[in-house]
């Protein structure tokens, strides 16, 4: 027998072919192993990155890390399920930018976000009036997807620059809904002992303050309630609403509705007690605040009522994220549209994740937004969030084709025609320990249209 050796150049040629066989496989090839098996290797999935807008300063800085917080966990479990089940992470960072709660500085943060960081979406805001100049100026504009986690104003619902577009969503209920509980709890539909004939209120000057305002009125008048006067104050804090206050009190309210937010409220409440000698409030969602109890006190607090959308504690997703949440940030305090917060990152991710299972690599806003309610909404197999391994089951589904149906951490995720959902609405009490309970909770299915 001959033994045979390669010249070198043949040799080389040898092991270049070898190389070139070793990288194709590495990328997303095939690699043939002994020409009866191969081993595939998936190649990373394309990403986006995910911009937030949130009050991290002004009047609501209060709460602003917690969901900060709440969308970063959503993108860690969106990450860790598409790692199991695409090969890789589908959102490459998430940005975080102030909105210092007013509308001038938050529309420079979304610019930055969409011009600068090239985001086809962000979750965003808290506030109505910052929702809605965010949305009209930066995101609507440039085709990205805008969720909000905590705006309720009903003009979202119709806003006339989204109107064709599809791009504004959010996932907490309008004030359509709570609108109608703070008018059931005043006019004593829900308590029997906590019942008044008349009303006025005080609230910040832009859609939220306004829309839960009037939704209140026109709902506690078709009960047979007075509403006194409706009044407005300043969306910046001002550092009195003495004013506001004598318009608002001047007919004597058996009760008054403080449509506001946390650096607000905490100054014309104590106005209202020390110069007024009035402490006979209603508070909402805005209210909800260890600020006010700071400020105000919790001996004068103590047995105030309020409402706010809210999560029902008892579903699996819900006591999933509060499990998360707790084992990531140590936070056992979920301020109202927390878990909101959540949710929009998630059912943005799972978004993506259909896209990238429908062969789609340009990951535009539309893209996302037309892959958004196939995720979220019925009919489809049910996906608990909360965790990662609950969205790595749903994800697989979506990458075998299969219809699935998200159930929030904040509840139902099922997006309208207009990008509206469905939550429920706490009543929470101030407690004389200087701590907030919720006391009851009304489902969408129990809250009347009006």
């Amino acid at each position: 027998m001959t033994n045979q050796r390669k010249n070198p150049d043949t040799r080389q040629a040898s092991i270049s072919r070898r190389r070139f066989l070793q990288t194709t496989a590495i990328t997303g090839g095939v690699l043939a192993v002994g020409g009866t098996a191969s081993i595939r290797v998936l190649a990373a999935p394309p990403t986006i990155k995910l911009g937030q807008i949130a009050p991290m300063t002004g009047s609501a800085a209060e709460f602003g890390p917690f969901y900060r917080d709440a969308a970063h966990l959503g993108v860690k479990h969106i990450n860790a399920a598409a790692e199991k089940v695409f090969g890789g992470p589908l959102i490459s960072e998430i940005i975080t930018e102030d909105t210092n709660t007013q509308p001038t500085p938050a529309i420079e943060s979304a610019r930055k976000l969409v011009e600068s960081d090239g985001v086809p979406a962000y979750v965003g805001a808290w506030s109505s009036g910052v929702t809605t100049a965010t949305a009209t100026s930066v995101a609507i504009p440039n085709n990205v997807l805008q969720i909000s986690n905590g705006s309720t104003s009903p003009l979202i619902s119709v806003l006339p620059e989204d109107e064709g577009k599809d791009l504004l969503f959010r996932t907490t209920s309008p004030d359509t809904f709570q609108g109608v509980v703070v008018a059931q709890l005043a006019s004593g539909e829900i308590m029997d002992d906590f019942k008044f004939k008349t009303a006025s209120t005080i609230y910040v000057n832009n859609p939220y303050g306004q829309g839960l305002s009037n939704a209140f009125a026109r709902s506690f008048q078709l009960r047979g309630g007075t509403v006194h006067a409706q009044i407005p104050h300043p969306e910046q804090v001002q550092p009195t609403y003495k004013s506001q206050l004598a318009a608002a009190l001047k007919d004597d309210p058996d009760i008054l509705f403080c449509a506001s937010y946390p650096g607000h409220t905490a100054t014309f409440c104590k106005e209202s007690r020390d110069t007024f000698d009035y402490t006979s409030w209603l508070f909402c969602d805005g209210n909800k605040s260890t600020k006010v109890i700071e400020a105000v006190g919790a001996d004068t607090l103590a047995g105030k009522l309020g409402t706010a959308p809210g999560s029902d504690p008892s579903i699996p997703a819900y006591k999933n994220f509060e499990a998360s949440y707790e084992k990531e940030y140590g936070r056992t305090r979920v301020p109202p549209f927390t878990a909101s917060a959540y949710d929009a990152a998630v059912t943005i991710g799972l978004a993506v994740a259909r896209a990238v299972a429908n062969g789609d690599t340009d990951l535009t806003g539309p893209v996302i937004r037309d892959h958004l309610r196939p995720v979220s909404n019925p009919p489809g197999d049910q996906v608990i969030g909360g965790n990662a391994d609950g969205l790595a089951k749903g994800m697989q589904m979506i990458k075998d084709g299969t219809d699935v149906d998200y159930s929030g951490a904040a509840g139902a995720v099922d997006y309208n025609d207009a990008g509206d959902v469905k939550t429920p609405v706490e009543i929470w009490e101030f407690t004389d320990a200087g701590e907030i309970e919720t006391i009851d909770l009304r489902s969408p299915e129990d809250i009347p249209a009006e």
